[in-house]
Parts: C-alpha cells; structure tokens; sequence
C-alpha cells in the first residue's frame, strides 16, 4: 500500500488488510519517494552495462532477433515493447496505448536491475523518442558509444517482413492514410496522395518498397551513423530470409560477445 508521502492513509489500509488476513505491507516514503529513486538510479544504472547495439534498416527483424537472443539465453533490453511502440511514424501498435513517461522509466527500471553487468546486453539502435516516450540520458549516451551489430537483409525481404508485421494497416487503411499525413511537411501533400492511393488500391507491395526506400531508408541511415559512432566497424548479420525458422539461427558474434559468459554466436 502507498499513497504521495507514504502517511496517514496508506498506514491505516496496511493495517486494516492485516487484520483480515492479507499479507500487506507499506511502501515507506510513499511513491514520492519511490519516483524519485527510479529517476536516480536511470541517471547511473544504466552507464553499467556493456551495450552490443543491433542496427539494421525498417523491417530487419531487429526486434525479432533480439526475441530469438533472449530465447537463447543472451541479456537482452527490448525498449520498443516496453515503451510499446515500434519507434517509427506508423509504429503505434493496434489497440495497445503507449504507457506514461513515469511508468515506461519504472519498466526500465525493472529491467535493467535483473540485468547481470558482467554480461553483454543486446538493444536495439533507438532515437531519443519511442513514440512519444522519453528514453534517459543515460541509457542513451551510453548505447551510442557502444559496440554495433548491423542487420542486412534485401528490400524485397524487409518489404514482405513488414507486410506481415503490420497486417493491421491493411485491414484499416484509412487508419494508415491518417498517419502518412505527418509526413506532409516532408514530402508535400503530392506525394502523400499518391501514396494514399496506393493503399486504397492494396498496392501494398509497392507502397512498402517505395516507403523504405524514399523515406525510412535515408532517415535511417542519417540518423544510425550521426549517433552510433562504432557503426562503420560494426559485425554485419545477413540472414537468409526473415522467416521466423531464419532469425532464430541468426548468429549475432562480437568482440564482447565471444568473451562473455553468455556467449550467443
């Protein structure tokens, strides 16, 4: 039990539950105390780690590699699902709302603490907003000065990958044509239309190829090699295909990695 300051009405529920019965207990200093614990320790906790950061352009299957690492028993911070969120224009995901700031840091928070520091963390290349989430500091500076991974994979690939990843826009596609207008500023309201057009006709094929490659692909690029300083030495990953039976064989093999007790190559 807890209220702002830890007091009065939080003490007396705390005693009330025991006395039923239930095996209560009362959070001392309350959630002020609390939230000002999480925000200290996401100032430190995570310069800890030692980061491999996988890089990779839209549809890579990065965040299903860093799914088939954790299934093979690697250290791995996945923040697009804590943050709930893909990380890109159109990555809200369906009927899943975004957390707060407060408790997308408490979730990192719990996060990194199960984490072993003498073991490499596997992350995914993030910009500084997760949607519309915050991602710390510290985290962040610290994952750019951290050794990279980059995931390879042909357009076709991704384009296919991505299809299947967001089937829900082409059950919706007025819902997809509402997000591409935030792109008018970028490209001018020619070019949304004509993409507009391409998803009222299911051109899918061809909006998703015509989408990385004019837009996802070169901001991606800018953004990974302006903040990712290690990215040109990085260890390059070329699955076969994006199939789940492929991913789940992917070796991802570092100078860190090899040297860690959880070795994943």
């Amino acid at each position: 039990m807890y209220c702002w300051r830890g007091g009065k009405r939080s003490g007396a529920m705390t005693h009330v539950l025991r006395e039923v019965g239930w095996q209560a207990a009362q959070l001392e200093g309350g959630y002020k105390t609390y939230r000002r614990a999480v925000v200290t320790a996401l100032e430190t906790v995570p310069r800890g780690f030692r980061y491999i950061v996988l890089c990779g352009e839209t549809g890579s299957a990065k965040s299903r590699l860093l799914e088939a690492l954790a299934a093979r028993g690697a250290q791995v911070l996945d923040l697009e699902q804590l943050a709930r969120h893909r990380g890109s224009v159109l990555g809200n995901l369906p009927d899943t709302p975004q957390p707060a700031q407060k408790m997308f840091e408490t979730l990192l928070w719990d996060a990194l603490r199960r984490l072993d520091p003498a073991v490499p963390v596997f992350v995914e290349a993030e910009s500084k907003k997760i949607g519309q989430l915050q991602v710390p500091d510290a985290l962040l500076e610290t994952m750019r000065a951290a050794e990279c991974a980059r995931v390879e994979a042909p357009v076709a690939a991704r384009v296919a990958f991505l299809i299947e990843e967001y089937r829900h826009f082409l059950a919706d596609p007025a819902a997809l044509k509402t997000q591409l207008d935030c792109l008018i500023g970028l490209y001018g309201k020619e070019t949304i239309a004509g993409w507009q057009a391409r998803a009222d006709r299911s051109e899918w094929q061809g909006l998703v190829a015509e989408l990385l490659t004019a837009h996802y692909d070169p901001a991606y690029r800018r953004s990974t090699h302006k903040n990712y300083a290690r990215l040109a030495d990085a260890h390059v990953v070329r699955p076969r295909d994006l199939s789940p039976a492929s991913i789940a064989g992917v070796g991802v093999g570092t100078a860190r990695a090899r040297g860690a007790r959880a070795r994943v190559a």
